[in-house]
């Protein structure tokens, strides 16, 4: 089975699926950014959030210790928190398309010319681009009310307080700069150029197929 990539196409195709389900990941888990509420640890990402506050019996608060998702996009605690589950959801699957089509490239001949390699090289760099611009909106939502009470009430914008960040945050942010920085320049050396031969053939065998379909209507 002949690849349609080269072996610098190769080790793109590879790092393409590192990146993409790195950053794919972090977004998807709920360990951006560490607290404390109550005397639990807590712990949040763009739309999911581990361990909340309950009313309970005689309406005093406790900790219902279990991770999920906001109840809406309306009950994400901050606008910018809105908007970076948005931004960095988009990156996230720009970068996982790309990465599939790179891995089918290794499978399958004549998928991916040198000249869609860069296109696709391009595609990664949005999707990394759009993944550091969540990763850039993230701390504006340290001011919400929610995060202050896990912060120790001191957190404000660009300031974390008591709290700190999240595993998950450095490596989506890790994986948007390796797909902008490594994958995009790898991309351009990733396709194959068509070779001549090949090029003559398929030429030929466009025009012998003309010239049965025009003999045919010719004939009485």
């Amino acid at each position: 089975m002949r690849s349609s990539l080269t072996m610098v196409g190769t080790l793109w195709a590879f790092l393409s699926l590192v990146t993409a389900v790195a950053s794919s990941t972090s977004y998807f888990l709920p360990y951006w950014l560490f607290g404390s509420q109550l005397g639990k640890p807590v712990s949040f990402s763009t739309f999911r959030r581990c361990n909340y506050p309950v009313r309970g019996e005689g309406h005093s608060l406790i900790m219902v210790e279990e991770c999920g998702r906001y109840a809406s996009f309306n009950a994400i605690p901050s606008l910018a928190w809105q908007m970076c589950t948005v931004v960095t959801g988009a990156g996230c699957a720009l970068l996982l398309l790309v990465a599939l089509a790179a891995v089918l490239g290794c499978c399958m001949e004549e998928l991916i010319s040198r000249m869609m390699g860069r296109c696709m090289g391009a595609a990664q760099f949005v999707g990394g681009l759009l993944i550091s611009s969540g990763c850039a909106l993230y701390p504006l939502g340290w001011n919400s009310p929610e995060i202050m009470q896990t912060c120790g009430n001191v957190s404000n914008q660009f300031q974390l307080g008591t709290c700190r960040l999240g595993w998950a945050y450095y490596c989506a942010g890790g994986g948007a700069a390796a797909a902008m920085l490594i994958c995009t320049w790898l991309s351009c050396f990733a396709g194959r150029n068509p070779k001549p031969v090949m090029l003559v053939e398929s030429i030929m065998r466009n025009t012998n197929s003309y010239a049965i379909e025009l003999d045919h209507c010719l004939k009485p």
